[in-house]
């Protein structure tokens, strides 16, 4: 028996080890096989209101503005215009006359919910300041409503 043979043997890769290992490797083509699912299942879930992710209320709120929406090809004039004529441009970067609109501001929502967090936050901190001087001055003998 040569070294390599024992170093295999000791760490566990003989041949008395093979069922050992093939089911380990089962395991982990199962394992990796259900998270697979999971995952495609999150990414492109039929029923589009079971996800695997939970979603914030204000996402929930503004989740039919985006919807995915199936596009015609862009060779059939007709059905083009059809989804034109539907409102099917309004919110893409097609505008509602087919030209690409480069000058509309971005809708982001994450920058949205930031500077709202942000005006909340300053309103907050502005109050706080407020309601204090309004205590020093009632503190000083100011009548202050």
């Amino acid at each position: 028996m040569t070294m390599l043979e024992v170093a295999r043997k000791k760490m566990g890769f003989g041949e008395e080890n093979y069922y050992f290992w093939k089911q380990v490797s089962k395991a982990l083509l199962c394992t990796y096989a259900v998270f697979g699912a999971a995952w495609l299942w999150n990414e492109t879930s039929p029923l589009g209101w079971w996800t695997l992710k939970p979603r914030p209320k204000e996402e929930k709120e503004l989740a039919h503005l985006y919807e995915r929406r199936k596009f015609p090809y862009p060779g059939d004039e007709e059905a083009v215009k059809e989804f034109i004529a539907s409102g099917g441009g309004i919110g893409t970067s097609i505008g509602p006359k087919g030209i690409i609109d480069t000058g509309k501001e971005n809708d982001n929502f994450q920058k949205k919910m930031q500077s709202k967090k942000f005006e909340q936050e300053a309103l907050k901190l502005w109050l706080r300041m407020r309601n204090e001087v309004i205590a020093e001055l009632r503190e000083k003998g100011f009548d202050v409503e």
